[in-house]
């Protein structure tokens, strides 16, 4: 059985913040940016790399189905996380403040590992192959790839996992760091 970094308690009650911390970081990165040409140059691009990560996992996740083991899931457990911590990266970046910078990864640490630690021990429940894809697959770090190949995109997919969600958001964010530019 793996170790994990955060006990099943603490996971259960962080999985209830994760809200509440999105309306944290929201209302952070409205007072908090300070958006120049050069930061959105660099940190909108960025974002978009999370953005497209994170479509690309959604095309092949059928939530409590099946297994992901194809897409990016071939090469890292976590795509949507990896996704959103990119495209989180490119927004501090975009609105250029450091202050930005330690609470997002705060809530990255405390809030959003536990989440995934919680949703891995669901998965090692549901699926029999879980815990061989998890010894060959790293969560973060596409290290090594899943031998085993999968369905390809479904677009149904990305839309019953409502992906285009996380899109919207970022093009409000977006819209408000040139605003305040």
């Amino acid at each position: 059985m793996p170790q994990y970094l955060f006990p099943k308690r603490y996971a259960d009650f962080v999985q209830r913040l994760r809200v509440p911390c999105g309306f944290l970081l929201l209302i952070a990165f409205a007072v908090f940016s300070q958006p120049s040409r050069l930061s959105l140059i660099v940190g909108i691009p960025l974002s978009v790399c999370g953005l497209l990560l994170r479509g690309w996992a959604a095309g092949h996740l059928a939530k409590n189905k099946d297994l992901a083991v194809s897409g990016p899931y071939s090469y890292l457990r976590n795509p949507l996380y990896a996704g959103t911590l990119i495209t989180a990266a490119g927004l501090v970046v975009g609105a250029r403040s450091w202050v930005l910078l330690p609470i997002f990864a705060a809530v990255f640490l405390l809030v959003y590992l536990a989440a995934i630690e919680q949703e891995e021990q669901h998965l090692r429940i549901l699926f029999v192959g879980y815990a061989e894809y998890a010894d060959k697959v790293h969560r973060f770090m596409p290290i090594r790839k899943w031998p085993l190949s999968g369905p390809g995109f479904a677009f149904s997919l990305y839309w019953k996992n409502e992906e285009y969600k996380a899109s919207l958001g970022f093009l409000v964010a977006v819209g408000w760091l040139i605003w305040k530019l």
